[in-house]
């Protein structure tokens, strides 16, 4: 995909833009809202996506986003945010934004975002993802090796489905945890191990190798 990235913080712009390059994507950078306003509006239709941060120097991330739908730019829009009120964030879905992102977040995740975006305006959603053997059904919340359905717990499926949508990159321990554990700010010091030996143990023997990579995190191997 091209995209556009938005975004004036030098070390978070180069951070999105080496992630999405990472991905197989080809990233576009604009560090002002004028200069996005005139490669959006130029060459809209030449991106995949939009990347907007809302806190720019010179205008207003939201301006630039309804200008931008006025102007009949269709472009999949994904604003970033260091504002936590909900009303700043329905007023973005509002103005047309197809999706928000807040400060601070995983590079990995906000590509995921990205991707969805974009599918969405091409007309189609990747419901099955396959790691090998693994085929996992995110609307259906299942899994299966092969014709083997597994069986799996709901924190087991929440290490799934955040090991798979990174198969064959290693996800750091914290940020497993907190996809694991969302409502709870510090689990027991092995409950990640718990259930990421369940999971384990439920993909083998015929299922992709779940790695542990002591001291950096975890790896679903394709």
């Amino acid at each position: 995909m091209k995209i556009l990235v938005v975004e004036d913080d030098p070390p978070l712009r180069r951070s999105l833009i080496a992630t999405l390059e990472s991905e197989g994507n080809v990233a576009v950078c604009a560090e002002t809202g004028a200069a996005a306003l005139a490669m959006a509006s130029a060459h809209g239709a030449g991106f995949d996506a939009i990347v907007l941060d809302i806190g720019l120097p010179d205008i207003d991330g939201f301006e630039i986003l309804g200008r931008l739908r006025r102007e009949g730019v269709s472009t999949p829009i994904v604003i970033l945010t260091a504002r936590d009120a909900v009303r700043d964030r329905i007023a973005g879905l509002d103005m047309g934004a197809d999706d928000y992102v807040p400060k601070p977040f995983d590079p990995f995740e906000l590509v995921a975002r990205v991707r969805a975006v974009a599918r969405r305006k091409a007309g189609y959603a990747a419901r099955t993802v396959h790691v090998g053997a693994l085929a996992c059904d995110w609307d259906a919340g299942c899994a299966w090796v092969g014709d083997r359905r597994l069986d799996l717990r709901p924190r087991e499926w929440a290490a799934l489905k955040a090991l798979a949508g990174r198969a064959g990159r290693v996800v750091e321990r914290d940020h497993l945890a907190a996809e694991v554990f969302p409502d709870e700010e510090t689990p027991s010091p092995n409950a990640l191990d718990v259930h990421v030996g369940r999971l384990r143990r439920k993909l083998a023997p015929d299922g992709p190798r779940l790695s542990t990579l002591r001291g950096l995190g975890y790896r679903l191997d394709p």
